[in-house]
């Protein structure tokens, strides 16, 4: 199943519970244990400046959007193996359309 348009405010809570721990998503907000996210629609992997990504991260070579963020999301080290990211996933469809759905807002 591809992404489909999801709930803003469930993906803020989301992101508030799941992912604000180790990332942050103002432009000029500092990286953390994960990088920065601002602008991450329409980037390639492994690109935000001033942060340690691994091999794998870098040479995976996608760009960011809709539909590699919510594959990603379900299993981030099945879909890059050797990311450093510890995050074990969305299992559930619905989460990681609400959470892109605010990533999008919330990143532009």
């Amino acid at each position: 199943m591809p992404f489909a348009p999801g709930d803003s405010s469930k993906g803020a809570s989301l992101f508030k519970t799941r992912c604000a721990q180790c990332h942050t998503t103002g432009a000029g907000e500092p990286n953390k244990v994960g990088p920065n996210l601002h602008g991450i629609f329409g980037r390639k992997t492994g690109q935000v400046d001033g942060f340690q990504y691994t091999a794998a991260n870098v040479n995976k070579g996608i760009t960011w959007d809709d539909n590699t963020l919510f594959e990603y999301l379900e299993n981030p080290k099945k879909y890059i193996p050797g990311t450093k990211m510890a995050f074990a996933g969305l299992k559930k469809d619905k989460d990681r359309n609400d959470l892109i759905t605010w990533l999008k807002e919330a990143t532009a």
